[in-house]
């Protein structure tokens, strides 16, 4: 079994198929895993393994089906996700006892393409968090050291993945949410472009930052799941209809990166990366060079600007999203009211957590009258010349380059009595949200000074998925072989 779990995504799914492991199997040793595991890392809420086994009964009793490309292939949810009949909680005691009665798209579709859902992954209370330290629940760990944190909000999502109890999780990146956890953690984790993949079923948090993305252990594993989860939904006005190409027959047309043009922002290569990051992401890029890459230096020079644009807006859009929380119609009611607005206020200030009232409170202040203008438009303004510099720097280039976060993984409780500080952990992410561009982090090396893994962020333009995927899988051909420290 312990063989199994060390297999990845395409390699279990041909075993699958070969009929050299059951269903059954499959699923037996990511629970087996997981009962192993997370007594430490802590990467699950919901657990759905009994439900788990017995789908994967009655699949293996009706026979493998070449055509699903993930036939009997166990993966978690990040627990934003509505899953019918598995308890859908956001990371919240808000929805300590939500039970979806529908999936999400995204969810559908893993199930049409032959997933087995084992579990719900933690996370920070509704995504608002970039260590998983803000879930109501329980504080998930580094499976690559149990000291440190996993990144967030999907932190939940890239451990599980990390620690061997899945072989693939879908998370949600509204600032960074699935590249730090991937940067963190050591797997691969990719946003792709905002309208790629249906939000329907997501509970939101930022409506025009969101989006849902895999993460895995390696690329073509996340071209695997990116197929099956993208494509237009009528039943979300923010999906695209256009076509979905085939990402994983794209990554053997390419053997080398002859042709291919890399911008690196000095804003993202200069000062406030430690000496670790850069040496691994720079030695990266220098790999890129030698497959026969070209690097150019590009401008993106609203990223000063990126942190407060990115927190006016996402917090303003939380503000809005969560006001649905009252208590009255879903989720947490207080038996202490008096009366209505006693009511709302109780509900929500039991279940609501501190950053997520933080955030809510700031998101109310920037929409209010007087400060509408000087706030919130201000920041749309300037969200519209980040995306001008974006365009303009793939003008010359097709993807650009950097390091996915700052630092490796830092200590568990380092950072969470400065929240600006925690903030600045996004700075190289959030733009892409703020512009509606695909992004990944793929593992490139381990830091010679934390011993942790550190992530390479690439990016491409709208719906440049197809060059994005391809340049990190010749890359991730190509790189010296590393280990990650031991997993517990």
């Amino acid at each position: 079994m312990s063989s199994i779990i060390e297999k990845s995504l395409t390699e279990i799914h041909s075993l699958l198929i070969a009929g050299e492991v059951t269903a059954v199997d499959a699923v037996k040793a990511c629970l087996q895993q997981i009962e192993k595991t997370e007594p430490q890392i802590k990467a699950l809420l919901a657990q759905n393994g009994e439900e788990a086994l017995k789908l994967a009964a009655e699949m293996d009793k009706q026979g493998p089906d070449a055509s699903k490309p993930l036939w009997g292939v166990p993966v978690v949810i990040k627990d934003v996700l509505a899953t019918k009949g598995i308890t859908t909680t956001c990371g919240s005691k808000i929805l300590e006892n939500f039970v979806p009665f529908y999936d999400a798209t995204s969810i559908a579709k893993l199930k049409e393409a032959g997933a087995i859902i084992i579990a719900k992954a933690n996370m920070d209370e509704f995504a608002m968090g970039s260590t998983t330290e803000n879930s109501a629940y329980q504080t998930t760990r580094n499976p690559c050291d149990l000291n440190r944190v996993p990144g967030g909000s999907s932190g939940g999502s890239g451990a599980t993945v990390t620690a061997g109890q899945c072989f693939a999780a879908l998370g949600t990146d509204t600032g960074g949410s699935i590249r730090l956890p991937a940067s963190f953690c050591g797997c691969v984790g990719v946003k792709p472009t905002y309208g790629r993949v249906s939000r329907y079923g997501m509970i939101a948090y930022g409506s025009s930052l969101d989006q849902i993305g895999p993460m895995t252990r390696t690329v073509e594993d996340s071209a695997r799941v990116l197929n099956v989860i993208a494509g237009h939904d009528p039943r979300d006005s923010t999906s695209v209809n256009c076509e979905v190409p085939d990402y994983v027959g794209a990554l053997g047309k390419r053997t080398d990166l002859s042709g291919l043009t890399i911008g690196l922002p000095e804003e993202y290569w200069g000062e406030g990366i430690s000496e670790e990051v850069s040496e691994v992401c720079r030695n990266a890029i220098k790999k890129a060079e030698e497959l026969g890459a070209k690097t150019v230096p590009v401008k993106l020079a609203m990223t000063e600007y990126a942190i407060a644009t990115y927190y006016i807006i996402a917090m303003a859009e939380a503000s809005s999203n969560l006001s649905r929380f009252d208590g009255i119609r879903y989720g947490h009611r207080t038996k202490n009211a008096d009366e209505l607005i006693d009511l709302y206020t109780k509900s929500r200030t039991e279940a609501f957590g501190d950053e997520v009232q933080r955030r809510i409170i700031i998101g109310t202040y920037v929409l209010s009258a007087g400060y509408y203008d000087a706030y919130y438009c201000k920041a749309a303004q300037i969200r519209r010349l980040m995306r001008n510099d974006f365009e303009k720097a793939f003008e010359s280039c097709d993807l650009i380059a950097g390091p996915a976060c700052p630092t490796t993984a830092f200590p568990v409780g380092e950072l969470t009595a400065d929240p600006l500080q925690m903030y600045l952990m996004d700075i190289f992410t959030i733009s892409l949200n703020l512009v509606g561009m695909p992004g990944m982090s793929l593992p490139v090396g381990i830091g010679k000074d934390t011993n942790m893994p550190v992530g390479l962020q690439l990016m491409g333009p709208a719906f440049g998925e197809t060059t994005m995927l391809q340049a990190a899988h010749v890359l991730e051909k190509n790189l010296p072989e590393f280990s990650k420290p031991k997993m517990v």
